[in-house]
């Protein structure tokens, strides 16, 4: 059986889970998610807790009953605590700001690069301008977003410029002088 589809999820206080057939909608403090799950996988709402069970042992239901388990345990994580992901700016003149909700980076481009958040999407950037901040309570949302700010100028090998994911380890290169 799967060690992660069979464990139990708490709902903690202040969050409702309501599951009707194969959608479960989980509120809480932060806000509202929905979602809608394999018809063959069962969600139950017991003792305060969330329960997952799957109808045979084959491969698909298998694979479904680990996924969805963790899928829900996002979802109750994220209205009741939020998720975050932290990205760091490296390099001369290379900086952040919040312009009204928008990111502005300038990242060594002729011209500032503008990021929109999508809804339920928040931004905050450090004092020091180097650090910056993906806060919401989808975990997927927040990942990808986090994604694309990276996408606008990866970490060079050479130097280590550009944006890249707190505690992110660049492997670095030698360059020319390293050529014997």
């Amino acid at each position: 059986m799967s060690r992660i589809g069979r464990l139990p999820i708490p709902v903690p206080k202040g969050v409702t889970v309501d599951i009707q057939k194969n959608t479960v909608r989980v509120k809480g403090p932060k806000g509202e998610l929905q979602r809608t799950f394999d018809p063959d996988i069962q969600v139950k709402l017991e003792d305060n807790q969330v329960v997952v069970q799957r109808p045979t042992d084959n491969r698909r239901h298998r694979a479904l009953h680990g996924l969805t388990r963790a899928l829900l345990n996002n979802m109750v994580v994220g209205v009741s605590q939020g998720f975050v992901r932290r990205l760091q700016i490296e390099g001369v003149g290379y900086r952040a700001q919040l312009q009204d909700q928008d990111l502005v980076l300038n990242v060594g481009y002729s011209h500032p690069v503008v990021i929109e958040p999508p809804d339920g999407i928040s931004f905050e950037v450090e004092k020091s301008y180097r650090g910056i901040s993906v806060l919401g309570i989808d975990k997927e949302v927040v990942g990808e977003m986090a994604a694309r700010i990276r996408r606008v100028r990866p970490p060079e090998p050479y130097k280590g410029k550009g944006i890249r994911y707190e505690g992110e380890y660049v492997r670095r290169k030698a360059g020319k002088a390293g050529k014997v």
